[in-house]
């Protein structure tokens, strides 16, 4: 079975714990909580607070930014946003394809043409950009 790279929150914290060589219960002293409640919040059958998050940075020295965010996976996606949101732009496409400017014959004083068309706005495709810069041509006549 193929090991993930994203741990749990209770496996992060759990994993902490025995490096730094303490009990649930001196966690659960320290945090001013239960021993169950660490047992629980390490098998992933309770969801901690934003208050135990933060006594639980402290206590264990981890950041208490990706506590939050190994406690709450789906804040990172609101946070980042979703893949599909993150992939490249079109004009990053389009500047990274030496062949289609190869291919196009797109000189550098275009390059810089076309670069201030995506800056202007969202362009859906690389092949936009040869819809825009032919019509650019046409106009002046190349």
């Amino acid at each position: 079975m193929p090991k993930t790279t994203e741990r749990s929150f209770g496996a992060a914290i759990r994993e902490r714990r025995r490096q730094l060589d303490l009990t649930q219960e001196e966690i659960a002293r320290q945090i001013a909580t239960s021993t169950p409640y660490i047992g629980h919040l390490e098998s992933g059958k309770r969801h901690p607070s934003e208050k135990v998050i933060a006594r639980l940075s402290e206590v264990l020295g981890l950041s208490s930014r990706e506590l939050f965010f190994l406690a709450n996976p789906e804040a990172r996606t609101l946070v980042n946003g979703a893949p599909e949101e993150r992939r490249r732009s079109a004009w990053e496409d389009f500047r990274r394809d030496s062949r289609l400017r190869r291919v196009h014959n797109i000189s550098a004083d275009e390059m810089e043409l076309l670069a201030r068309v995506a800056a202007m706005g969202e362009v859906r495709a690389p092949r936009d950009f040869i819809y825009v810069l032919n019509a650019v041509r046409q106009a002046l006549g190349r």
